[in-house]
């Protein structure tokens, strides 16, 4: 029977044929309910709403051999792309640990894995810090057979604008994996000195305009993504030739969002603790890869490994990089800046 004392609600009327805002993509938000519309977003090269389109997924794989009865850890759930390609080759007797520190997105991620039929005697889920792992192997009675680790922000964080981590998007200006714990991107601007700042911005970002950038920035009281980005293209608009303003200016106001973004989450300090911890976690012969995105943390995983090399904790490394392939660079732009190295424990 129909309630009738509930009266029927009008979807949010928007501009154009396609919403352009997040929560007005309703079908991109939903989709068990509207797969065809996903496929299509796909097709043209983007990521749907709320979703992330994980990278290096046959490259991962070939990587880590994931078998039967083997023990894995995805130390950066995320979305749960790679975990749910993973599981799928553990059955029968295996077993994989996801963990994350977002409070928010991981309850998602959980439901939907579980719900596509991974149960706690196949997948466990944890909210915790890379800093956790070092106790895993003794629940497991050992080290792991492989382990994993995507670096790159998701999707669903950098899309929504209530996390605060686009400029293309008005929001809090936050940019915090974990918006429970520590201060957001605003209150690192206001503290933080000139000087700090300019080294920040070179530091995370190899931003070449770090010092003009931090003459301006630093001290200042900017409390949304677009405040920032305006105050970003106002310093820098008489910087690039026109026909060159709009592609440099969105170079700039990248790297501005990601160095800040590492520093509210002091991701290198994080990253050097795991990959410091790594070793000990892992069975001899275990396989490690890791995804990142910039050449911080990328310099941090291939000096780590090599020292690893060195000292006999690693009985083989990745002599370069592996890439996204020229094909998933065209379906997936956000794939581009992604480099894959790996380590075999000895």
């Amino acid at each position: 029977m129909v309630d009738e004392s509930q009266p029927h609600k009008r979807r949010p009327r928007y501009k154009g044929t396609h919403p352009r805002r997040f929560e007005d993509k309703y079908k991109e938000l939903d989709p068990a309910s509207h797969a065809e519309e996903l496929q299509k977003v796909m097709e043209r090269g983007h990521t749907p709403a709320g979703t992330h389109r994980s990278i290096c997924v046959q490259e991962i794989l070939e990587v880590l051999d994931p078998r039967p009865g083997e023990i894995g850890l995805d130390a950066t759930l995320g979305f749960g792309g790679h975990t749910q390609e993973l599981l799928g080759r553990l059955s029968p007797g295996g077993r994989l640990f996801g963990i994350d520190v977002d409070p928010l997105e991981l309850p998602r991620t959980e439901a939907r894995l579980r719900a596509l039929g991974f149960g706690e005697d196949i997948l466990t889920v944890r909210r915790m810090n890379f800093a956790g792992i070092v106790h895993l192997p003794a629940e497991i009675g050992g080290g792991f057979d492989f382990v994993l680790a995507d670096l790159g922000v998701s999707s669903m964080q950098i899309d929504n604008p209530s996390r605060g981590f686009t400029y293309k998007a008005e929001g809090p200006l936050d940019l915090r994996l974990n918006p429970r714990r520590g201060q957001p991107a605003s209150a690192l601007l206001r503290t933080i000195s000139q000087e700090d700042l300019a080294e920040l911005l070179t530091e995370n970002s190899d931003e070449p305009y770090a010092e003009v950038l931090a003459e301006v920035l630093h001290g200042q009281d900017i409390a949304t993504t677009t405040q920032l980005a305006k105050l970003v293209r106002q310093t820098l608009q008489d910087e690039f030739p026109v026909e060159d303003q709009q592609v440099e200016m969105r170079k700039v106001l990248q790297r501005t969002f990601q160095a800040l973004r590492i520093a509210v989450n002091d991701e290198f300090t994080v990253l050097e603790q795991f990959l410091s911890l790594l070793p000990t976690c892992l069975k001899p012969g275990g396989r490690v890869a890791i995804l990142t995105f910039h050449s911080g943390e990328d310099r941090r995983v291939k000096k780590a490994f090599q020292a690893g090399l060195r000292e006999g904790l690693y009985r083989d490394v990745a002599p370069e990089p592996i890439r996204p392939s020229a094909e998933e660079r065209r379906a997936n732009p956000r794939s581009a800046p992604a480099k894959l190295r790996w380590a075999v424990r000895a």
